[in-house]
């Protein structure tokens, strides 16, 4: 089954905070609940100076691909910078942290495959909604 999700329906995406006092946080496109993928497909948003926890999956590939803004991410003990069209690919096991260093927001196009609880993770959280320099930011971007 084709599954689309189109820039249009940014307003009506389901948007989570994990904890309150995080500083990403996530609009699902795709996942096991709305899709019935085994993987998980998000737009990652990190406020300035935002970032992950360091954090690791044992099973799971994660993938970033920077739709606008600019960051680092570290994966065990190395240091890379990220800006627009870039993509980083982490394997199994690695430590990790993706943090943003721009005077902007953040934005990535963020795969885990397979999902390894992530989605379910994600959807405990807070539900929050985009706000307009995010729709803006997102729209810009799918152009």
């Amino acid at each position: 089954m084709k599954q689309t999700f189109s820039s249009e329906q940014l307003e009506k995406a389901e948007v989570f905070r994990i904890a309150p006092g995080d500083t990403n946080y996530f609009a699902i496109l795709f996942d096991p609940k709305n899709s019935g993928s085994t993987n998980i497909f998000v737009v990652e948003i990190f406020t300035v100076g935002g970032a992950t926890p360091p954090n690791t999956h044992s099973d799971a590939h994660e993938f970033f691909y920077v739709l606008a803004g600019e960051g680092e991410a570290e994966s065990d003990g190395d240091t890379l910078k990220i800006a627009k069209g870039d993509a980083l690919l982490l394997d199994p096991g690695s430590v990790h942290v993706v943090r943003n260093t721009g005077a902007t927001k953040l934005y990535t196009l963020t795969v885990m495959t397979p999902n390894q609880d992530f989605s379910e993770l994600i959807r405990s959280g807070e539900r929050i909604a985009l706000d307009a320099e995010d729709l803006q930011t997102l729209t810009k971007a799918a152009a």
